[in-house]
């Protein structure tokens, strides 16, 4: 008879033997998640996307209309880490806003987070793509908005 520690041991070391790594995303998967379609023009696009950045707290390091790509930037924050060392960490996004039809535009957007470590006279650097659905509807819905509002002025006279 196997006694019942024994017994969750193996319970537990079988499950998670059992359990799989996350499947990596496929290219349509992540344009998916990073991508929509708006019935705007692309200047209202990119004017909304401008804006929604900055709302977020982002600088804007550059922004094409011609080529409809932005480039921004978070605030950096630093933190001392053990033995005299310290971190520092922010996030990148980028947008390409393009004209798929006269009155409807798509935007693709990229948010990526970025890490540098530094310890008596070493750095390491590390950055990686968040593919988070959520940050990306969030933002969405925040673009969605600033479309709508601005469609309204201009219809409005303003």
């Amino acid at each position: 008879m196997i006694p019942k520690t024994l017994s969750f041991v193996i319970c537990i070391t079988f499950l998670v033997g059992c359990a799989s790594a996350p499947k990596e995303k496929t290219s349509l998967e992540i344009q998916a998640i990073q991508s929509r379609e708006y019935e705007s023009t692309k200047r209202t696009s990119f004017n909304a996307t401008v804006s929604v950045f900055q709302d977020l707290g982002f600088t804007v390091v550059s922004a094409d209309y011609d080529t409809g790509f932005i480039s921004t930037k978070s605030p950096t924050k630093a933190r001392d880490v053990f033995l005299g060392g310290n971190e520092m960490k922010h996030s990148k996004a980028t947008a390409f806003v393009e004209e798929i039809k006269s009155g409807k535009s798509r935007i693709r957007i990229n948010f990526v987070h970025e890490t540098l470590e530094s310890n008596e006279g070493t750095e390491k650097n590390q950055d990686f793509a968040d593919l988070d659905p959520a940050l990306y509807e969030q933002t969405f819905s925040k673009i969605q908005e600033s479309i709508f509002i601005r469609k309204a002025n201009s219809s409005s006279g303003q």
